[in-house]
This record gives C-alpha cells, sequence and structure tokens, in this order.
C-alpha cells in the first residue's frame, strides 16, 4: 500500500468542532531502534498494548480562524509542545486537506507520570490522530472503521513511529515482516488466532527508577543509529528474531518468550553504549532489578522477567497463571526499594 491511498478527499464542509479521543500506550518486545526519512523503521518490531496508561486528549477546532495551535497538559500551557504539534500538522496537510483552515486547542492528559519509562509521545500522538480522524469523518465523509483505524495508525505514525502500534489493542506489530499485511506505514494487529492464551493475559508492573528526563532523547538516540558501526547487523538480528518469535506465540513457549524479549531490551541498550557519542540510559537500580529477577527466577522458577524501553525504568512482566500473587509479592518487598519514592505503575496488557 502506498502513501498516496491515504489522500483525504476535497469535498469537505467546515464547521467549528470539538472531539475528544484515548488512546493507550505500549512496550515493545522486538525493539525498534533506528529509522529513515518519513519516519520508516529501519527494522520491524512488536508491541504489547497497555490498558490504564492512556493519554486522553480533547481537540476544539475552530473553524476559518488563522491557523494556530494552544495545547495543555493536565492544564498548564506548553508552548513548545504547541510548536511540535504545528509543525506534524503542516506535515499532514497532504493526507487532511483541512487540517490548516482554523485554530486549534488542545487539551491532553495522562493516566500515568511524565518521564515514567511509558511512552507517553506513542499515547499522545495516537489520540491525538483518533482525533483528527473524527475530524476528517465529519468534513470529508466517513471511512469504514478498519479504514479510519488504519489511517489514524498511518497519521499517529508520522508524529512519533511507535505511536502507530497504540491504535490496536494487544499484540502489534509495524514494519513490514512475515506478519501478513504488515507494512512500514502502519501497524497491524498480530492475528490472536496465532497467540497461545497464556500470552493474554499478562501483567506490566513499570518500576520507576528514575523519573526526570533523560540525558539522551529518544529523537538523538535513533539519530545515531544512522553512524553506529552495529546498525545493520542489529536491524538483521530484529528481522531474524520475528521467526522465532511467531513459534514461541503460537506454542505458548513462556520459556522462549521471556528469553527473547530480555535480549531485545539489553541489545537496545547495547546500541546505545556502542553508538559514538556513547550514552548509558540505565541507572544503578535498573541493574540492581535486573540481576534481583534473575536470582529470583533461577531460586523459584516462576516467570517474573523484565523489558526496558529507551530509558532506566523497569517494565516488569508477568503473566496471570497461578502464580502472580508470589511474584507481586517478591515486587513490592525486593524491588521497590530501587525506586525513587517507591514509584510503580501497575497494568496489564489490553486484548
Amino acid at each position: 500500500m502506498t502513501t498516496q491511498e491515504f489522500l483525504g478527499k476535497n469535498d469537505f464542509n467546515i464547521s467549528p468542532q470539538t472531539v475528544s479521543e484515548s488512546c493507550p500506550s505500549n512496550i515493545a518486545l522486538i525493539k525498534y531502534w533506528g529509522k529513515y526519512d518519513g519516519q520508516i523503521p529501519a527494522n520491524p518490531s512488536i508491541s504489547y498494548t497497555l490498558n490504564h496508561c492512556k493519554t486522553n486528549t480533547t481537540i476544539e477546532f475552530l473553524a476559518n480562524e488563522p491557523f494556530s495551535v494552544q495545547t495543555f497538559l493536565s492544564g498548564n500551557e506548553e508552548v513548545k509542545f504547541a510548536e511540535k504539534i504545528e509543525k506534524y500538522f503542516k506535515n499532514i496537510e497532504q493526507y487532511l486537506p483541512w487540517i490548516l483552515k482554523g485554530k486549534y486547542i488542545i487539551r491532553t492528559e495522562n493516566t500515568f507520570p511524565h518521564s515514567s519509562g511509558i511512552a507517553s509521545s506513542a499515547s499522545g500522538f495516537g489520540a491525538i490522530a483518533k482525533c483528527l480522524m473524527n475530524l476528517d469523518e465529519t468534513f470529508s465523509g466517513k471511512n469504514s472503521d478498519e479504514e479510519s483505524l488504519k489511517k489514524a495508525s498511518f497519521l499517529a505514525r508520522l508524529g512519533s513511529g511507535s505511536a502507530c502500534r497504540s491504535l490496536y489493542n494487544g499484540l502489534v506489530v509495524w514494519g513490514q515482516s512475515q506478519i501478513k499485511d504488515s507494512s512500514d506505514l502502519f501497524a497491524v494487529k498480530y492475528p490472536d488466532d496465532e497467540i497461545h492464551e497464556i500470552f493474554k493475559h499478562f501483567n506490566d508492573w513499570v518500576l520507576l527508577i528514575h523519573e526526570g528526563e533523560k540525558s539522551v532523547s529518544s529523537t538523538v538516540g535513533h539519530g545515531l543509529m544512522k553512524s553506529n558501526p552495529y546498525a545493520e547487523r542489529r536491524f538483521q538480528e530484529a528481522r531474524e528474531n520475528f521467526i522465532p518469535m511467531i513459534e514461541i506465540l503460537k506454542n505458548g513457549d513462556l520459556q522462549g518468550f521471556i528469553k527473547l524479549v530480555e535480549h531485545e531490551a539489553l541489545t537496545l541498550h547495547a546500541m546505545m553504549m556502542m553508538s559514538d557519542p556513547a550514552f548509558i540510559l540505565m541507572k544503578t537500580g535498573t541493574l540492581e532489578v535486573i540481576n534481583k529477577v534473575w536470582d529470583f527466577r533461577r531460586e523459584t522458577d516462576l516467570p517474573l522477567f523484565f523489558t526496558l524501553d529507551a530509558g532506566a525504568n523497569v517494565h516488569l512482566l508477568f503473566p496471570n497463571n497461578g502464580s502472580e500473587e508470589k511474584i507481586k509479592s517478591f515486587i513490592e518487598t525486593e524491588l521497590l526499594q530501587h525506586t525513587q519514592k517507591n514509584g510503580v505503575v501497575k497494568d496489564i496488557m489490553k486484548f
């Protein structure tokens, strides 16, 4: 499918509108790190969509006023974010021909702490894209639900790459891969009938090891992959990892899942350490948690494991398979001490 298939219609009637949408965040299992122009991923990725961690957004569109954007995050005006959204809207005008024909007042809030290791750009741009599709259906005509969701994923990607995955529940794939209909332009839902039941009932507890701004932004980190001497091998490895992941998800191989997910998380941070300049986003608490998780798993044989986003905070993953109460108790008694202010965000995967 080409980008031209997403061009909006030209026949529309603009009037003032207010729309509201909500979009969850997601956590990648096979990681996306490195991209080409146009927000095209250098390798495919697969993620879990969260349930409680989401962004709620309301857009008030004032028709026929000079184009401008005003943004409020949790009630506080954010001028820099408004500038970012203005640039984003200008970039997507070719897909939404009406988008520069008015003023926008955007009010948004997250159900999770800022800088918590939960991708607010993913849920944020996902919510904005859903709002824009609501407006587009009013001005340009109703699309099918499937086409509307696909175009929202396409638009969200142009704001934040991983945002395209947040438009779907469950396991989601972005990037051309062995998964049917997968694309670099938008995300697709992983087929539910190809997922073993054990992977449909998962917890994600995020330990807030470090709640401040990252020393290196994800945008800069992606850019550094262009000169990373190990980048091409990493991109190839991510593509190769889809082959065992497909079999793991189908047959319920939880041990294989744990091994692959943790390897992907550590590889992501290894790429950071091998960039030029090198950078390390993990903190002492990150490493202490990882080692304790490994010790706990060796001693108990219980399926507690981790993944990491581009930051210090640790996503603790574990299934609801009868052992979750022992795992939760271990997290609360042994791992929370490594966080700032006993910080933890408790979520589940949304199917």
